[in-house]
């Protein structure tokens, strides 16, 4: 029977009279047996949209033959639904078609574009008959006036509402500046770094200037005007890199043209005036350890014997390493023996003519260097090689000179720092650049990249005092090193400082490696310095 206001009415058992005459004509399927149909939905679902009288639309007789306690259990499910729901359910208006409901329950998929066309599911509904935007703006509005009971959860403030600070992870502090200036003959050089692993270091600022305070030294004996204001100018640009940081430690030297001069103090006491920088002046067994300090990390492991040179503008130092079992991570602490001659780049150049070297003033420049090296009581390289093989024992410089030849042996368009450092030359290739740089002119010199007109005059003396030192000791090979006394600075700094340390004591910070049991601890020889 039909409902004129409702449609057709459901019979108690739940099923409609037209489903049962589908059951009634079912075709018989199998050994002759009816094929069961499965029940079409729920007889809620169905029941919630007859307006039956009951719960939900269900039939009263089914509410009076029901337990009062299942009765109380679908009571409380039914308060629990959105008030939306339970109005539109019970009054029928607006529902969807049974049939469509049935389907959604089996789990029915729809399309994408039914499912962009729900609006506004899931969100609560407004009262039957009340616009959804009138409901939120009286909702702002009470809001707005401070009553705060009143508003709806969506405009009370909710734990997720709370924005809280990200959580940063403790980051460690950044590692400490170090710095350190050389004021030489020849050059002006700041280095600013921070250690990294072991026995390393990262360099982030760096300054270098040929300024050149050693010219006319040999002749004068006192610095000239023009060299002394070249070299203010130069460090005015170093301490306003130093004044830009925050350093840790520094350690500002200056070396033999200072050292040498008359007026050296003077000269640095107008420094400290204008600059604000104060520089003490090393001497040279200092010069010679900050020189082997820097080049740790270019001795191989299997080299038991060093001869390590700088040849500098005004002076060139010269030491003696020998490395026995007991091996210190600081290679100054093996210096046997060390000398310092008083001849560099600047002065050689200027007694015997830097521009136009011919042979024969190149060999005269030769044996003045060796007479020098011969009043050094150094060993010889037969005591050095004694007992290793010949990969045992090699040269390593550390100065303008030899990372001048190492640029041109490689030909390279610019100087590169980073293919020079460390680069292996053997002993004929060291022979044939010394033989190619002679046949050039000056202005040959000059115009080579590696060189410039800064250096053209000073090469050739470099390679005089570096051909003396090969003389006396003979080697395979020679490892070149472009660093000097910044690094060495450097080092020994972050050394004592223990910036490498991990939990280890610091020993043998001063003196040199421990001898082996039941030996003397050798003392470091010098040379005459005359």
């Amino acid at each position: 029977m039909k409902d004129p206001d409702h449609g057709e009415k459901p019979s108690e058992s739940g099923a409609s009279a037209a489903g049962r005459g589908e059951a009634r004509k079912a075709p018989r399927g199998g050994k002759g047996k009816r094929r069961r149909r499965k029940p079409s939905g729920l007889p809620s679902a169905i029941a919630s949209r007859s307006g039956l009288p009951g719960e939900a639309g269900r039939p009263a007789a089914l509410d009076e033959a029901e337990p009062a306690r299942k009765r109380k259990r679908r009571r409380r499910s039914k308060s629990a639904r959105p008030e939306g729901q339970a109005a539109a359910g019970a009054s029928g208006q607006g529902a969807a078609h049974p049939d469509t409901t049935i389907s959604d329950k089996k789990g029915h998929k729809r399309s994408k574009k039914a499912r962009h066309r729900r609006g506004l599911q899931g969100r609560p509904l407004a009262p039957a008959g009340r616009p959804l935007s009138v409901e939120r703006a009286s909702d702002a509005s009470r809001a707005r006036s401070g009553d705060a009971a009143a508003a709806p959860q969506s405009l009370q403030p909710t734990r997720s509402d709370k924005v809280s600070a990200p959580h940063l992870a403790p980051s460690e502090p950044p590692a400490p500046l170090y710095a350190a200036l050389d004021l030489g003959t020849n050059n002006c050089r700041l280095l600013v770094a921070q250690p990294t692993r072991p026995g390393q270091f990262r360099v982030v600022d760096a300054f270098s200037r040929i300024v050149r305070l050693g010219e006319g030294l040999g002749a004068s004996g006192r610095l000239s005007d023009d060299a002394m204001e070249r070299s203010v100018e130069a460090l005015k640009v170093c301490a306003a890199k130093l004044n830009a940081r925050s350093i840790r430690r520094r350690r500002l030297i200056a070396t033999e043209a200072a050292r040498a001069a008359a007026n050296g103090e003077a000269f640095l006491k107008r420094v400290a005036e204008e600059t604000g920088l104060v520089l003490e002046i090393i001497d040279r067994e200092t010069e010679a350890r900050l020189a082997v300090s820097g080049c740790s990390s270019l001795v191989d492991r299997d080299t038991k014997s060093v001869v390590l040179f700088d040849i500098g503008g005004g002076s060139s130092e010269i030491a003696v390493i020998r490395i026995g079992e007991n091996r210190s991570s600081r290679l100054a602490n093996h210096i046997t023996h060390w000398t310092s001659l008083p001849v560099g780049v600047v002065t050689l150049s200027e007694r015997h003519g830097g521009e136009h070297v011919t042979p024969e003033s190149f060999e005269r420049m030769v044996r003045e260097v060796e007479g020098m090296l011969e009043r050094f009581d150094g060993p010889s390289v037969e005591a050095l090689a004694s007992g290793v093989s010949g990969s045992g024992f090699h040269l390593i410089g550390t100065s303008g000179t030899v990372t001048t030849l190492a640029g041109v042996h490689l030909d390279l368009p610019r100087y590169d720092r980073r293919r020079v450092d460390g680069l292996w030359l053997t002993d004929e290739e060291v022979s044939a650049m010394q033989a190619r740089l002679l046949s050039w002119d000056f202005a040959a010199r000059a115009a080579n990249p590696c060189i410039g007109p800064d250096r053209a005059d000073l090469v050739l003396a470099g390679c005089a005092i570096l051909e003396a030192i090969r003389r006396r000791w003979p080697s395979a090979r020679m490892r070149v090193a472009d660093r000097g006394l910044r690094e060495g600075l450097l080092t020994d700094m972050m050394a004592d400082d223990g910036a490498w340390r991990r939990g280890r004591p610091r020993r043998f910070q001063r003196g040199f490696a421990p001898p082996p049991a039941g030996e003397e601890r050798p003392k470091p020889h010098e040379g005459n310095k005359a």
